[in-house]
């Protein structure tokens, strides 16, 4: 499993993506916040870096020679890798977005994209990624118990009904957010924020699919959910039985 981030060290990110102008761009503007950037344009070479070394985020365009980005994600997700990935895609290829996020993606960007609104993407995942895995340096709690779910936020784990059950990183910080305000109605923009740590307008659908996916996996029967519950018109919210 790769390391945590770590406020006492450069995060280290792994920049996959072929067009060498896009590139060098994010490059650059990465330096900005002093992330030490390795660059890889081929998906088979960046699968090998990814399994051979630690990241704190992989930042994944989706079209690819070698190997394609949605392959590469589904790669490392099937390994028990959990490194945030925020992927770029073509503003045409809204299915390869849903697909991607459905492997495990954590976050995209839809190219043209803003360099400001990149590194604050990049940002706000790794933010969220040492607050949860700080665990209790600041005196959080270290375990969180609802009904059937058991979240273990120092090792990252969860089990529902005594079953393990694998969650992608973003799924974790989302389900570990329900579940310390149980009963608490949040509307999507609210969990883009809290989440996702930024709130952009036309990014609610993110949400969506990231519900759906969490559904599939602590549901019994995810096309009638008992705990993430849609409450139409507004947003959603999780419950327990007491």
């Amino acid at each position: 499993m790769p390391e945590s981030h770590s406020p006492q060290r450069s995060p280290r990110l792994l920049l996959v993506e072929d067009d060498e102008d896009i590139a060098r761009l994010v490059v650059l503007h990465l330096a900005d916040i002093n992330a030490t950037v390795h660059h890889c344009n081929r998906g088979d070479e960046a699968l090998e870096q990814a399994l051979e070394h630690n990241w704190d985020l992989i930042i994944l365009d989706l079209r690819l020679p070698g190997l394609s980005g949605l392959d590469l994600c589904r790669t490392l997700r099937a390994r028990d890798n959990y490194t945030p990935v925020l992927m770029l895609t073509a503003k045409s290829t809204e299915l390869d977005r849903v697909l991607g996020l459905e492997l495990g993606a954590d976050d995209y960007l839809t190219k043209p994209f803003s360099p400001l609104e990149l590194v604050a993407r990049v940002k706000a995942l790794l933010r969220r990624a040492t607050l949860t895995q700080r665990g209790t340096a600041s005196g959080q709690e270290t375990q969180i118990h609802q009904g059937p779910f058991r979240i273990c936020i120092e090792s990252h784990t969860v089990t529902v009904h005594d079953k393990p059950v694998e969650l992608t990183s973003r799924e974790f910080d989302l389900l570990l957010h329900f579940a310390r305000q149980p009963g608490r109605v949040f509307k999507r923009a609210e969990l883009l924020d809290e989440v996702w740590g930024y709130g952009h307008e036309g990014y609610e659908h993110t949400v969506n699919t990231h519900i759906n996916r969490l559904r599939r996996k602590i549901e019994t029967n995810p096309g009638e959910p008992e705990h993430v519950v849609t409450v139409w018109g507004v947003g959603y919210r999780f419950q327990v039985s007491p």
